[in-house]
């Protein structure tokens, strides 16, 4: 049932696809990617001073934009987009005209599987995109669409064809995705455990989206992807992806769409500061304990059928039901109702021309 593409020799939707990277940095991790990457389109969104000069290795493709660029493409709507923070990357999702994303950071690396071999994680998340998802039934042999796997006995034959799979979540290796408090009670602990493993997350759970190697349909989902208010001005940080996944999963499941989370594994190099994580994350983590129960009880209404529709008013109940809990939420709630604007400004129903590029774009 997966798309003939997948076994196209070429790279897969080379011209389909728009690959996304945050950073305050050289990007000389790109050399590890040179040849899984290099067929492909970058968006470089550059956070922190705009004046510093971000080196890109010779023969990538891209366009980079810094805060000068978002100001100047988006105005007043610009603090929207996160300063400071790797929320930032949402800008290039909007800029995109790209049917597919895949966003990754900068401190992952090309990881190995079981055989040693490295693994070409863009190619295993667009197979996951390409593919169906089933979260109406679960599957015991996890993904049916993978090779030698399918359905098991006693599946709906009802339910076999599956629905478009709107998000690839991929995971990582080496060291874990943690929240500080768990990072300072096992600051040594390394994930080793690789899994050959994909799944669609069930209709009605909500998960932990890590934005580090994510890929989406843009055409589907794109305008559900914004990675709030986070960083410099906020009360909080380190919660930008997750925002993102439990807004982009409640409205999958309104609309009938999958998420899909396991392969592929990154690398990740680099753990970052667990005494600074934990002045970015302590508000969350006790806001979590009623942004979690406001996720998992909150209803659509039918007839919000598109996603833009499904955003406005998932913005409109953040404001009535987590404003209470704190006056952020009234801003975060602005700020979703701003990026849907911003967003159907560079995206008009139909439209073909690419976003205004920033000076100094290559191509």
């Amino acid at each position: 049932m997966a798309d003939p593409a997948i076994n196209s020799p070429d790279p897969l939707l080379k011209d389909e696809l728009d690959i996304v990277i945050p950073t305050i940095r050289n990007l000389d991790f790109l050399e590890m990617w040179r040849p899984f990457f290099q067929p492909y389109h970058l968006i470089i969104v550059q956070d922190g001073d705009p004046s510093k000069t971000i080196r890109v290795p010779q023969g990538f493709d891209y366009e980079l934009y810094n805060r000068n660029d978002i100001n100047r493409i988006l105005g007043p709507k610009a603090y929207c987009i996160s300063f400071k923070d790797s929320a930032c990357r949402c800008f290039g999702y909007m800029v995109s005209k790209k049917k597919y994303i895949y966003t990754i950071d900068d401190d992952c690396f090309v990881a190995k599987d079981r055989s040693g071999n490295d693994i070409n994680a863009l190619e295993q998340h667009m197979k996951n995109l390409l593919s169906p998802s089933t979260p109406f039934f679960f599957n015991t042999l996890y993904d049916p669409y993978q090779s030698g796997a399918d359905f098991v006995r006693g599946y709906p034959f009802s339910l076999r064809e599956g629905v478009p799979t709107a998000v690839s979540h991929g995971l990582w290796l080496n060291i874990p995705d943690y929240d500080a408090p768990t990072q300072l009670v096992k600051p040594l602990e390394r994930n080793t455990r690789y899994v050959d493993a994909v799944m669609t997350i069930p209709k009605g759970t909500i998960f932990p989206m890590c934005g580090m190697n994510l890929a989406f349909n843009r055409e589907l989902i794109g305008p559900a992807m914004y990675f709030g208010l986070m960083g410099d001005g906020q009360p909080i940080g380190r919660y930008d992806d997750m925002w993102a996944g439990w807004c982009t999963k409640v409205i999958c499941d309104h609309l009938g769409w999958g998420v899909k989370t396991g392969l592929p594994y990154i690398w990740h190099s680099k753990a970052s500061n667990p005494f600074v994580n934990l002045k970015k994350e302590y508000k969350g983590i006790y806001w979590q304990e009623e942004l979690i129960p406001f996720f998992q009880s909150v209803t659509l209404p039918k007839d919000c059928t598109s996603v833009q529709k499904c955003y406005v008013e998932l913005a409109k109940q953040v404001k009535e039901k987590l404003g209470k809990v704190d006056d952020y939420f009234d801003k975060l709630a602005d700020a979703m109702l701003t990026w849907i604007e911003a967003w159907d400004e560079l995206n008009p129903s139909g439209a073909t021309k690419s976003a205004e590029l920033p000076n100094g774009a290559s191509k």
